[in-house]
């Protein structure tokens, strides 16, 4: 399932190549639509602007005891399940408001899963000096995960994996993905040139074709 443009997918594709030829290890780049279905948030959301237009009808019957009539209630109990929909609605249709809902360390801890699991599903500890690195990033939630395989666990810290990641958010958050993986790429590159993986040959057992949309999340019943 495409999740970026054509454009957009052959820009980061070169890239990657490009990062490979310089840097001597293997790197994928993946992004998905969405890590979760999150299906607790239209529920959230429909809690919210229904307890909203409950206050207020209750305000408004306190103001005006008139209101209290069974046409007025039944208008009432109308605009407080009218009030529900729109914003379950406006969670079904807006990322911004639908992450509202959601606690940023589950948006960190799916995103997270989700990149194990691509990790994994690829095979992509397959390489010959379990060097690869996957770098997805999760469009709806706005988060980046880099997944290293074995050959830094003792030589990059969590910390430093860290840092590539906040280099990459300011243009995430614009919406430049192109530009998230350019600064995600050169600050690997850097980091990696510091702790003397540089200069090697990749071997190219991986492709550089960008991830997308992988199945298990947006394909389910």
């Amino acid at each position: 399932m495409q999740v970026v443009t054509a454009a957009d997918a052959a820009a980061i594709e070169r890239r990657v190549a490009e990062f490979e030829a310089r840097a001597g290890v293997e790197i994928v780049a993946a992004v998905e639509r969405r890590s979760d279905l999150y299906p607790e948030v239209p529920w959230r959301a429909f809690a919210l602007g229904a307890s909203l237009a409950s206050l207020g009808s209750l305000v408004g019957d306190l103001l005006h005891p008139g209101w209290t009539m069974p046409g007025a209630l039944l208008a009432q109990a109308v605009g407080i399940l009218g009030a529900g929909l729109l914003t379950t609605l406006a969670a079904m249709l807006v990322p911004g408001f639908a992450r509202l809902f959601i606690r940023n360390g589950r948006l960190q801890q799916e995103v997270r899963q989700r990149a194990e699991v691509v990790f994994l599903s690829r095979e992509l500890f397959a390489t010959p000096g379990r060097d690869a690195l996957l770098v997805l990033v999760s469009r709806f939630e706005r988060r980046v995960v880099i997944v290293p395989d074995v050959a830094y666990r003792d030589r990059v810290s969590t910390t430093e994996w860290q840092a590539v990641v906040e280099r990459m958010m300011p243009s995430l958050a614009a919406g430049q993905l192109v530009d998230a993986f350019d600064a995600g790429f050169t600050a690997i590159e850097a980091l990696l040139a510091n702790k003397g993986f540089q200069g090697r040959q990749a071997r190219e057992r991986l492709p550089d074709t960008l991830l997308q949309g992988e199945p298990g999340v947006e394909d389910r019943p």
